[in-house]
């Protein structure tokens, strides 16, 4: 680790410690650190529109709007190999919220994020990427599948 020193006009010190109380941090040092993380993060995505990310967009939107409903469930599908999950809930009687999850590469996950959340109808929308590993690195045992199961030995379904 290396150690920096900053100074901090009064106001933004007292910034700093509302924070830290408020999210239970004990020391600066990892106050700032968790600052930072966020737009470090958000750098290193904007910087490679071809690196693997997940994203978690949100939006909510009026079902009773004209073909909406109908527009995003076929800009899902139009998507699909993007798409990890969905939950749809209603909020109101108007109103519902919908979250996908998505996995792809940078510029594809963006693209489709923005064109749900500019659909005509949609309320609110927002997208949250993250990096994601390039190469999926999901092995539990050496003798079988990735899951530790050993090959051809699997529970037929009844």
């Amino acid at each position: 680790m290396q150690r920096l020193t900053i100074t901090l006009d009064d106001e933004t010190a007292q910034g700093l410690e509302e924070h830290m109380a408020a999210h239970g941090y004990s020391n600066r040092s990892e106050a700032i650190r968790d600052l930072l993380r966020g737009p470090l993060r958000d750098a290193e995505v904007a910087r490679e529109p071809t690196m693997p990310c997940m994203a978690v967009v949100s939006y909510i939107y009026d079902h009773r709007a004209r073909a909406l409903s109908s527009r995003l469930v076929n800009a899902q599908h139009e998507h699909h190999a993007l798409g990890v999950a969905t939950l749809h809930t209603h909020l109101d009687h108007d109103l519902c919220l919908e979250v996908a999850v998505l996995r792809g590469a940078v510029s594809d996950v963006q693209a489709f994020a923005q064109a749900l959340t500019r659909e005509r109808g949609v309320r609110f929308g927002g997208t949250n990427l993250l990096p994601a590993p390039r190469e999926p690195a999901h092995h539990h045992g050496s003798a079988g599948d990735a899951h530790g199961a050993p090959r051809g030995r699997h529970r037929p379904v009844d």
